[in-house]
């Protein structure tokens, strides 16, 4: 189950523990995206690479890795997209512009 959130002018979707489903495509505008990576009961980096270019965020940011390089995903996206990725570290945060 994922959570569209609307804080101001500002739409972020938390994806959950999720596959990639048809019904991304239409969730609109997201200005972050927060996608699972890891494969463990979520999509893989493939899976949420293509789920990123169905949402098409301003900005997609990986997690749920479970110790998985984030790279494959991070390429695929801004390789195939306008969308920015925003690799986090552990305990590092992420403001919105």
């Amino acid at each position: 189950m994922g959570y569209l959130i609307k804080v101001e002018d500002k739409t972020i979707y938390h994806a959950g523990d999720t596959d990639l489903i048809p019904e991304m495509k239409k969730l609109g505008s997201v200005d972050v995206a927060l996608l699972p990576t890891g494969d463990k009961y979520t999509m893989d980096s493939v899976e949420a690479a293509e789920a990123a270019l169905l949402i098409k965020p301003k900005v997609a940011i990986p997690m749920r890795t479970w110790g998985k390089d984030p790279k494959e995903f991070k390429e695929r996206v801004e390789t195939n997209s306008d969308s920015e990725v925003i690799v986090l570290e552990l305990d590092e945060e992420f403001h919105i512009k």
